[in-house]
């Protein structure tokens, strides 16, 4: 059973801020040097100060508690004195140039160990940021940023619930506009009828996490690092319906360099050996739609002709792949790894996660430019991954590679906090 809980958020007084737009930002990793500077011009008190700190000797991390304690001292962050559950709305236009409003909603979570009915991953993780992560938790000790996680809900009860409650107030507690022009607005409710209906829609609900794999498993560290009952046995989490009509899910495509004239030739030999190669008159149809057989597109600098790649039979999938589940088996991203990175280029899974010869890209077009600017020596572009097959793969028991889903818009950092004591 999952446990759904409102929260004593604490929350930034926007009196004292001039409202939540000044404060809030993307999720840390998507943040280069430049934004983050951009960021912290808006005001001194933006989250990126405490979730994304900079200090010099090493001492990030406590910079980050200082202030976060700081900023509690002086009244910029208030808690509430009664528990509540956050709804959030978000406006946004997708990467396929769509308008949609995708609906969840903040509360906390029980840290649970991953299993069936209860939490599952979906996509693979890597060691570094958990230990950054876990060395913040436990200077700020919060949740700075929700992780999103999805849940059944065909009948949408939680969010009528909430809706319901939301009908009541005048306006949102606050409203941002993000720099890709998502408007994102909050509600907060307190109304123990509302959260009591939020509570038996999502009992019975598997949480399947989305985005911000490491955060939780971090959380599952400094559950257990701390000991007993409390707080901390809770993650701040976002969730969405799986049925809701604005949840989408994008591709993230891959780049390659450093590619020696060997791996050139074995990637070209791969390609011919287990793919039908389609000859494109544009590279804007290098991105895939999602389909019944495993299609990629492929560019490389070569002669920058653009291809489309389709799997000549889903058996050399299944072969190559054989210790797996037949939902993972059809996942463009594991046939890719398994065929193309490991099998023709030779990469490990070290420098598949160190990023070493491949680097990711979110927009078709960036992609695109990339290898015609010669920044990238190929590109392999994925299709969508249906949110039926995320299901799928979770519910075998397996992981996706990483990078598998692209979920937009994110969910902004400094909305709301998670106290951990």
């Amino acid at each position: 059973m999952t446990q759904v809980q409102p929260l004593l958020a604490l929350h930034y007084d926007l009196q004292r801020t001039g409202g939540l737009q000044p404060v809030v930002a993307p999720p840390y990793d998507i943040i280069d040097a430049d934004q983050r500077t951009r960021l912290l011009a808006r005001s001194p008190y933006n989250v990126v100060e405490i979730d994304l700190p900079e200090a010099p000797a090493g001492g990030r991390y406590r910079h980050a508690g200082n202030v976060f304690a700081g900023w509690q001292r002086d009244g910029i962050l208030v808690r509430d004195r009664e528990p509540a559950i956050w709804p959030l709305e978000q406006d946004y236009t997708g990467p396929d140039g769509r308008a949609r409003t995708r609906r969840g909603f903040l509360a906390r979570v029980r840290v649970e160990d991953y299993g069936p009915g209860r939490i599952r991953p979906h996509e693979r993780t890597h060691p570094g940021p958990k230990a950054d992560r876990l060395q913040l938790m436990e200077a700020t000790r919060a949740n700075l940023s929700p992780i999103f996680s999805l849940y059944s809900d065909p009948r949408q009860r939680a969010w009528n619930a909430l809706t319901a409650a939301i009908a009541q107030q005048p306006q949102p507690f606050g409203e941002t506009l993000d720099d890709d022009g998502t408007v994102n607005r909050i509600w907060r409710v307190a109304d123990p009828v509302a959260i009591a209906a939020v509570q038996a829609a999502t009992a019975p609900a598997e949480l399947l996490i989305a985005d911000g794999h490491h955060r939780y498993e971090t959380s599952r560290i400094y559950a257990d690092e701390v000991g007993g009952e409390g707080a901390h046995r809770f993650v701040l989490m976002c969730l969405v319906a799986l049925e809701d009509p604005g949840l989408t899910v994008f591709p993230t495509h891959r780049l390659l360099y450093n590619l020696s004239a060997e791996q050139f030739a074995r990637l070209d030999a791969a390609i011919e050996r287990d793919f039908d190669r389609e000859e494109l008159t544009d590279p804007q149809e290098l991105p895939p739609a999602a389909g019944d057989r495993v299609t990629l597109g492929y560019i490389d600098v070569r002669s920058q002709q653009p291809f489309r790649l389709t799997l000549k039979d889903q058996s050399i999938a299944d072969a190559a792949l054989s210790g797996h589940s037949a939902p993972y088996r059809q996942l463009d991203t594991a046939v890719t790894e398994t065929l193309l990175l490991k099998g023709a280029l030779g990469l490990s899974d070290r420098q598949i996660d160190d990023l070493d010869g491949l680097f990711y890209a979110r927009d078709d077009q960036e992609a695109i430019v990339a290898v015609r600017s010669g920044r990238y020596q190929a590109a392999l572009f994925m299709a969508p991954a249906p949110v039926t097959l995320v299901q799928a793969v979770a519910a075998s028991g397996e992981s996706m590679p990483p990078k598998s889903t692209y979920f937009f818009p994110k969910v902004p950092t400094g909305l709301l906090f998670n106290p951990l004591t």
